[in-house]
């Protein structure tokens, strides 16, 4: 017993060793090697139904699909009795609100908010399903230091990350298991016109379990809270 106690004490003491040696960049390359194995996200084609949960309000279902190769998105909501469909394909949007269709081009000043309304439900859902992937987007700026924090009891692995202006005013920080390296969670924070974090701000995501989709993992359960007070906000469920 005694014997065994010192091996695991030895294979902690070796892996928090190995970890601190890391790199951001190579900690995200393990993420990914582990969510991504076959390098499918960047040629993605397929569909996701996530049911969100919120307190004190209908669920909305959603059908999402994704075709990255071909720049294409649609997004079927419902919720009790609306059913909203937004298309984007190549700067062309199509919105359509039950029976009524709406056609707009992003050029079109006069229905900007259309295609906007529908460019957001689109980098929205890639983004966040398509992580770690999407952390090797241009325009991200990877802090090269590796973090270890303590989340709710639990070791971690962090990055932070910040955007080009013209792609994001967000300060993100995403959190790994260090022996298996699958992310955990993220968390955001406002920022100020310095660029500095509103620490009263943003929200922290826990994801758990996992779903096998077209060979990627991607968290089955996705749970939102405020950073300011951990006060609950909501659920995705990725119905598999």
């Amino acid at each position: 017993m005694k014997k065994l106690i010192l091996f695991l004490l030895l294979i902690s003491i070796s892996s928090k060793s190995f970890c601190q040696s890391l790199t951001a960049q190579e900690l995200l390359n393990k993420s990914i090697a582990y969510h991504d194995p076959n390098n499918a996200w960047h040629t993605f084609k397929g569909t996701l139904e996530v049911t969100m949960e919120i307190p004190n309000k209908s669920k909305r279902d959603s059908k999402i699909n994704i075709d990255l190769a071909h720049e294409y998105f649609n997004l079927i909501t419902k919720r009790d009795s609306a059913i909203v469909t937004y298309t984007h394909k190549k700067g062309e949007c199509i919105i359509s609100k039950n029976d009524s269709i709406q056609i707009a081009m992003q050029k079109e000043k006069p229905k900007r908010s259309h295609c906007e309304m529908t460019e957001l439900y689109k980098n929205y859902y890639t983004y966040l399903y398509g992580l770690p992937m999407k952390l090797k987007d241009p325009g991200t700026i990877i802090s090269e230091e590796v973090k270890h924090k303590t989340f709710k009891g639990k070791d971690y692995l962090v990055i932070d990350v910040n955007y080009d202006a013209q792609v994001g005013s967000d300060a993100w920080s995403f959190y790994f298991d260090p022996i298996t390296y699958a992310m955990e969670i993220y968390q955001f924070f406002r920022t100020d016109e310095k660029g500095k974090t509103k620490p009263d701000t943003g929200e922290y995501i826990l994801l758990s379990e996992e779903a096998i989709i077209k060979t990627i993992k991607m968290p089955k359960i996705r749970a939102w809270y405020y950073n300011k007070d951990d006060k609950y906000l909501g659920t995705d469920i990725l119905k598999i």
